[in-house]
């Protein structure tokens, strides 16, 4: 009796379960209905859910990094993909690299060093995810491939924030077939700083056997919604395409692979 008594007296060990664990998920949900109502809003409820859905993908992002990679890691991986986003993004406002010579319209909210706050929150809530398939897919190459991934996701985000007014480049041309409204230098410009982000990540963040469930959905619902936005509500079945196949060839081979693991 006293063993058992002595067995059951233990603390339990800590796990990813329960609150912790459903925080994440149901901010993911959140931001998911945020981007739903996305077409079907216009003017000052346009605006509101832009920054919300930007926001709360932010934060699904971070705190499922914080509760299955840990506090330590979850810091580290916005130090890099915010505060280099503000860098690049404060320097291209300024000087018009690495993007191309474009400006904000002012409608995004607080800015800090002229970027809105929320631009530098959307490159982390995208290159969390972007960042853990790219470990999968490869071990060697994870700069380059993450790099391509976080810049084939924005073949979809600048065109559709030109549209809505958010920002605009002085000179939009020549851009990617049936784009005329964001130049290429913008996507090379991405390229660069995504791969070095990417490097510095791979380089500070160990490896973890962690659960990727959550990312994975975020990444393959951002792929597939954003085809399906093109093509049904943006009018725009270029971007559909581009953005459909860059983007599909970091996010198919990630989905596959966590569907191999799982069997």
């Amino acid at each position: 009796m006293s063993g058992t008594l002595r067995a059951y007296s233990g603390r339990r060990p800590r796990s990813p379960e329960g609150v912790r664990a459903a925080l994440p998920w149901l901010l993911a949900a959140a931001a998911i209905a945020a981007q739903i109502a996305y077409p079907l809003v216009d003017g000052e409820a346009l605006r509101w859910v832009t920054i919300a859905a930007v926001v709360l993908l932010f934060l699904a992002s971070v705190t499922h990094a914080a509760v299955h990679r840990g506090v330590r890691w979850a810091v580290i991986l916005v130090l890099v993909t915010a505060g280099g986003g503000l860098l690049a993004e404060a320097v291209g406002v300024r000087t018009g690299i690495p993007f191309g010579d474009y400006s904000y319209d002012g409608s995004l909210g607080q800015e800090v060093l002229g970027v809105p706050v929320v631009v530098p929150l959307a490159w982390t809530m995208m290159a969390y995810p972007v960042f853990l398939a790219a470990r999968r897919i490869t071990r060697r190459w994870v700069a380059p491939v993450g790099g391509f991934g976080l810049a084939a996701w924005d073949v979809f985000l600048d065109p559709q924030m030109v549209a809505d007014g958010r920002w605009r480049w002085d000179h939009p041309t020549p851009g990617l077939p049936g784009v005329d409204t964001v130049p290429l230098t913008n996507y090379a410009g991405w390229l660069v700083v995504a791969v070095l982000m990417m490097a510095l990540l791979d380089v500070t963040l160990p490896r973890t056997g962690a659960s990727e469930a959550q990312p994975v959905t975020l990444l393959m619902w951002t792929w597939l919604g954003s085809i399906v936005g093109n093509l049904l509500w943006f009018g725009s079945t270029a971007v559909a395409v581009t953005g459909g196949i860059a983007m599909g060839l970091v996010t198919v081979p990630y989905a596959w692979s966590l569907w191999q693991s799982r069997a």
